[in-house]
């Protein structure tokens, strides 16, 4: 159901998210950071969302229109860190919602680089709307 899992099979970050005590944590640091809303329907969104992890380099893993998942990875410019990245798609009022994670798969810090690429990944796909 999720073909990245394998990819992070030895990888010592878990791809789990830390729970609710974590995500208030990343609220906190990063309130600009929030799922994207588009005028288009989900179809046309994740086209969008494809196109914009295309642009910005991401290794495509999987690409899955029925379940509106699109799953990558990234590599890190100076240190070569294998990032992974799960973008989903869903139908919302008037268009879709667009949520993407990353994360990396080594590393106890994060100097900025997921949210980064999340600020500039959403930039990507505001512009395929």
């Amino acid at each position: 159901m999720f073909p990245i899992l394998p990819v992070r099979k030895n990888a010592p970050n878990s791809p789990k998210c830390g729970g609710p005590e974590i995500a208030a944590k990343q609220r906190a640091a990063y309130p600009d950071l929030a799922p994207a809303t588009l005028s288009v329907a989900p179809d046309k969104a994740f086209e969008g969302a494809l196109t914009a992890a295309r642009k910005m380099g991401s290794v495509i893993v999987e690409a899955n229109a029925a379940s509106g998942r699109v799953e990558a990875t990234d590599t890190t410019f100076w240190s070569g860190f294998k990032d992974d990245i799960v973008i989903r798609i869903a139908p919302a009022d008037h268009g879709s919602r667009v949520d993407i994670r990353s994360v990396s798969r080594v590393g106890k810090s994060d100097p900025g680089t997921d949210a980064k690429r999340i600020r500039k990944y959403l930039k990507e796909l505001k512009q395929t709307e």
